[in-house]
């Protein structure tokens, strides 16, 4: 009588066991993308301060658009590379979130 309720109740604790390291896992996979973002966000900024500060002191058409494309090719590029560490992140985030639960089906059957 008293087997099956041990085993619920191990079921139960093995349940909130991962829960709790996927609750962990996703808290530290959270801040380190908010991290990045927000490193992101920040350089984005003075970059494109730098480069209004550029612009204001140009005598020629031709020396804005230069800084101008300069700019944007930069902005391209280091969006390019943003995205990719992003969606790195999110995947590992996904991944480490789930881990805990990999076993608990295979236990409860």
């Amino acid at each position: 009588m008293l087997q099956p309720f041990t085993q619920i109740q191990k079921f139960g604790q093995d349940n909130l066991d991962a829960t709790m390291k996927a609750l962990g896992a996703f808290s530290s996979n959270s801040q380190a993308i908010a991290t990045e973002t927000a490193e992101f966000a920040r350089k984005s900024f003075e970059q494109t301060s730098s480069t209004l500060e550029k612009l204001i002191g140009v005598q020629t058409l031709d020396k804005a658009v230069e800084i101008q494309t300069a700019y944007m090719r930069g902005a391209y590029d280091s969006l390019v590379s943003q995205s990719a560490k992003i969606g790195s992140l999110y995947s590992t985030l996904a991944t480490e979130t789930l881990k805990p639960y990999e076993g608990l089906l295979s236990k409860a059957a």
